[in-house]
């Protein structure tokens, strides 16, 4: 597979991915668990956004090493961005009734995005 179409295939992964894990896979306790430390449901949404990941990152064909850095660092981003938003969230009283919040929801899944866009140029350099 040329890097062209590698690079299409792996974002489609990551989009699919993203869609099960952000729409589909989000009962209330995770929900609630992304402004809190404390709770796992931050971790436990994080870690299906990494587990996720691994399928998009070996049509790469990179090492296992890479792999797993990459699974860390998405788990990672994908946990501050969420938490962030989930605090911003609170803060404001924003629900999804209000202009803000959509516009959080925007700039979540656009930096979510773009940790998927960093994610495809690591494995190309």
């Amino acid at each position: 597979m040329g890097m062209a179409m590698t690079m299409v295939a792996m974002l489609a992964c990551m989009q699919l991915k993203h869609f099960v894990a952000d729409y589909l896979l989000q009962p209330g306790w995770i929900l609630r668990g992304k402004c809190d430390f404390r709770m796992v449901g931050g971790y436990v949404h994080a870690g299906t956004h990494a587990f996720g990941t691994v399928p998009a990152l070996l049509l790469s064909g990179v090492g296992f090493s890479r792999v797993a850095i990459l699974v860390m660092a998405e788990f990672a981003a994908h946990y501050l961005i969420d938490y962030g938003k989930a605090l911003l969230s609170r803060h404001c009283h924003a629900d999804a009734t209000t202009r803000a919040y959509w516009a959080m929801h925007g700039a979540d899944q656009f930096m979510h995005q773009l940790t998927y866009a960093a994610l495809i140029l690591a494995v190309l350099v």
